[in-house]
Protein backbone atom coordinates (compact mmCIF):
# COMPACT_ATOMS: atom_id res chain seq x y z
CA UNK A 1 0.00 0.00 0.00
CA UNK A 2 1.21 3.18 -1.07
CA UNK A 3 0.85 5.90 1.27
CA UNK A 4 -0.66 9.16 0.35
CA UNK A 5 1.77 11.53 1.61
CA UNK A 6 4.83 9.58 -0.21
CA UNK A 7 2.42 10.55 -3.72
CA UNK A 8 2.10 14.23 -2.58
CA UNK A 9 5.56 14.92 -1.96
CA UNK A 10 6.78 13.52 -5.83
CA UNK A 11 3.52 15.12 -7.27
CA UNK A 12 4.03 18.78 -6.06
CA UNK A 13 7.75 19.08 -7.65
CA UNK A 14 11.04 19.23 -6.53
CA UNK A 15 11.80 20.93 -2.87
CA UNK A 16 12.32 24.72 -3.46
CA UNK A 17 12.51 25.21 -0.05
CA UNK A 18 16.32 26.28 0.02
CA UNK A 19 16.66 27.97 -3.40
CA UNK A 20 16.59 31.87 -2.95
CA UNK A 21 14.04 33.38 -5.69
CA UNK A 22 16.79 36.48 -6.25
CA UNK A 23 19.96 36.53 -6.04
CA UNK A 24 21.26 38.23 -2.30
CA UNK A 25 17.77 37.24 -0.67
CA UNK A 26 19.49 34.44 0.94
CA UNK A 27 21.82 37.45 2.70
CA UNK A 28 19.10 39.08 3.56
CA UNK A 29 18.75 41.86 0.72
CA UNK A 30 16.15 43.63 -0.62
CA UNK A 31 15.03 42.13 -4.44
CA UNK A 32 15.44 45.25 -6.29
CA UNK A 33 16.44 49.26 -5.16
CA UNK A 34 18.83 50.55 -2.96
CA UNK A 35 20.26 47.89 -1.28
CA UNK A 36 19.64 45.32 -3.21
CA UNK A 37 22.65 42.71 -5.25
CA UNK A 38 24.03 45.12 -8.21
CA UNK A 39 23.46 42.74 -10.88
CA UNK A 40 25.50 41.81 -13.86
CA UNK A 41 24.85 44.89 -15.80
CA UNK A 42 26.02 47.58 -13.67
CA UNK A 43 29.00 45.43 -12.83
CA UNK A 44 30.10 45.23 -16.46
CA UNK A 45 29.17 48.71 -16.18
CA UNK A 46 31.25 49.56 -13.64
CA UNK A 47 34.42 47.59 -14.97
CA UNK A 48 34.22 48.31 -18.21
CA UNK A 49 34.05 52.69 -17.11
CA UNK A 50 37.49 51.88 -14.76
CA UNK A 51 38.89 49.70 -17.05
CA UNK A 52 38.49 52.23 -20.11
CA UNK A 53 39.85 55.47 -17.44
CA UNK A 54 43.09 52.70 -16.73
CA UNK A 55 43.71 52.51 -20.61
CA UNK A 56 43.36 55.83 -21.20
CA UNK A 57 45.82 57.19 -18.90
CA UNK A 58 48.45 54.40 -19.63
CA UNK A 59 48.20 55.23 -23.09
CA UNK A 60 49.14 59.09 -22.50
CA UNK A 61 51.35 58.29 -20.00
CA UNK A 62 53.36 54.74 -20.75
CA UNK A 63 52.48 54.19 -24.45
CA UNK A 64 49.28 51.89 -23.54
CA UNK A 65 51.69 48.98 -22.30
CA UNK A 66 49.27 46.38 -20.38
CA UNK A 67 50.99 46.30 -17.23
CA UNK A 68 50.44 49.85 -16.48
CA UNK A 69 47.11 49.60 -17.54
CA UNK A 70 46.61 46.97 -15.02
CA UNK A 71 48.06 48.51 -11.90
CA UNK A 72 46.54 52.20 -12.80
CA UNK A 73 43.03 49.87 -12.60
CA UNK A 74 44.75 47.88 -9.59
CA UNK A 75 45.71 51.46 -7.82
CA UNK A 76 42.25 52.78 -8.42
CA UNK A 77 40.19 50.32 -7.05
CA UNK A 78 42.19 49.89 -4.32
CA UNK A 79 42.26 53.07 -3.49
CA UNK A 80 38.60 54.50 -4.12
CA UNK A 81 37.00 50.85 -2.73
CA UNK A 82 39.41 50.88 0.52
CA UNK A 83 38.40 54.69 1.31
CA UNK A 84 35.16 55.83 -0.67
CA UNK A 85 33.69 52.19 -1.18
CA UNK A 86 33.47 52.44 -4.61
CA UNK A 87 35.63 53.43 -8.07
CA UNK A 88 34.37 55.87 -10.54
CA UNK A 89 32.88 53.12 -12.74
CA UNK A 90 30.88 51.96 -9.66
CA UNK A 91 29.52 55.42 -8.84
CA UNK A 92 28.71 55.59 -12.23
CA UNK A 93 27.02 52.56 -12.44
CA UNK A 94 25.37 53.45 -8.76
CA UNK A 95 26.72 50.54 -6.93
CA UNK A 96 29.67 50.59 -4.09
CA UNK A 97 31.10 47.78 -2.54
CA UNK A 98 30.32 47.13 1.55
CA UNK A 99 30.85 44.35 4.09
CA UNK A 100 28.11 41.60 4.45
CA UNK A 101 27.23 43.55 7.81
CA UNK A 102 26.91 46.52 6.16
CA UNK A 103 29.91 48.54 7.12
CA UNK A 104 32.69 50.02 4.93
CA UNK A 105 34.63 47.07 2.48
CA UNK A 106 38.04 49.09 4.16
CA UNK A 107 41.82 48.99 2.89
CA UNK A 108 42.47 45.25 3.47
CA UNK A 109 39.44 43.75 1.93
CA UNK A 110 40.42 46.20 -0.80
CA UNK A 111 43.79 45.28 -1.79
CA UNK A 112 42.82 42.05 -1.43
CA UNK A 113 39.73 41.96 -3.54
CA UNK A 114 41.11 43.67 -6.17
CA UNK A 115 44.51 41.35 -6.43
CA UNK A 116 41.83 38.65 -7.09
CA UNK A 117 39.96 40.54 -9.44
CA UNK A 118 43.06 41.66 -11.39
CA UNK A 119 43.79 37.42 -12.29
CA UNK A 120 40.19 37.58 -14.04
CA UNK A 121 39.16 34.34 -12.35
CA UNK A 122 37.86 34.45 -9.13
CA UNK A 123 35.33 37.25 -10.54
CA UNK A 124 33.42 35.17 -13.32
CA UNK A 125 33.19 32.57 -10.60
CA UNK A 126 30.26 33.07 -8.94
CA UNK A 127 27.31 31.74 -6.41
CA UNK A 128 24.06 31.86 -6.97
CA UNK A 129 23.71 35.54 -4.79
CA UNK A 130 26.03 36.52 -7.81
CA UNK A 131 29.02 36.80 -5.43
CA UNK A 132 32.59 36.34 -7.14
CA UNK A 133 35.09 34.56 -5.66
CA UNK A 134 36.81 38.14 -5.07
CA UNK A 135 33.67 39.49 -2.67
CA UNK A 136 33.30 35.80 -1.41
CA UNK A 137 37.21 35.89 0.18
CA UNK A 138 36.59 39.80 1.60
CA UNK A 139 33.26 38.78 2.85
CA UNK A 140 32.05 42.20 0.59
CA UNK A 141 29.02 42.58 -1.26
CA UNK A 142 28.08 45.14 -4.01
CA UNK A 143 24.83 46.59 -3.73
CA UNK A 144 23.00 49.19 -5.27
CA UNK A 145 22.92 52.83 -4.03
Amino acid sequence: MVDRKDIGSWLSGPDTSGISKYPGERLGLPESGPGSMARAGRRILGIVVDWTIALVISNFAFGGNSWATLAIFAAEQILLIGTLGYSIGHRIAGIHVVRLGGGPAGPLAAVVRTLLLCLVIPAVVFDPDQRGLHDKAMNTILIRM
